[in-house]
């Protein structure tokens, strides 16, 4: 089955001017927070999957990277790449093998994903393996009305999974009669 990452689409997204999101590395371990801190404050969107974990001893929580030393960075082509040639923040654009451009995550993929990761921190959050993937299907009602996923059942219950660059997955459960093929 193919990735969900359409890359003959992701090749027409960001001209010199069109924001698209951008798969970056950081270059030094464990700084994906900071990085996503230092481009908001430079009026960047990025995104790092992670989730809010209670402290050892209960005093107050932290955010716990689940993708380490990756990011994804909202930006024009030419503006991401000034990020780093002119203000040499230390990151990385992630190269897509086929093309050999810049790896980009279309919106529409990368809104689901955010969508479904976000509802599915109780549930399930980031899948730490591909699953045995099913059809394609759409969600037709509720909070993921219009994500667009694969069907997957496990242990009697049916989730919707989302990926990204073919190596994050998340899921949400979602009642079969909402779902439709594609």
């Amino acid at each position: 089955m193919s990735s969900y990452l359409s890359h003959s689409s992701s090749e027409n997204l960001a001209g010199a001017g069109e924001l698209a999101w951008f798969v970056a590395k950081t270059r030094y371990f464990r700084q994906e927070l900071r990085m996503r801190d230092e481009l908001g404050r430079r009026g960047v969107d990025a995104f790092v999957p992670t989730v809010s974990v209670r402290k050892s001893r209960g005093k107050g929580t932290f955010e716990k990277v689940l993708a380490p030393n990756i990011l994804f960075v909202r930006a024009s082509k030419n503006d991401a790449c000034l990020l780093v040639s002119r203000d040499l923040l230390p990151i990385q654009f992630v190269p897509d093998c086929a093309t050999r451009r810049m790896m980009m995550v279309p919106d529409k993929q990368m809104e689901d994903f955010r969508r479904v990761f976000d509802l599915s921190l109780v549930e399930g959050g980031l899948v730490d393996e591909p699953l045995e993937l099913g059809e394609k299907v759409r969600v037709t009602k509720g909070a993921l009305r219009g994500v667009e996923g694969y069907v997957v059942e496990l242990l009697g219950r049916t989730y919707v999974v989302v990926s990204l660059i073919g190596c994050l997955w998340a899921r949400a459960q979602v009642p079969r009669a909402w779902l439709e093929k594609i």
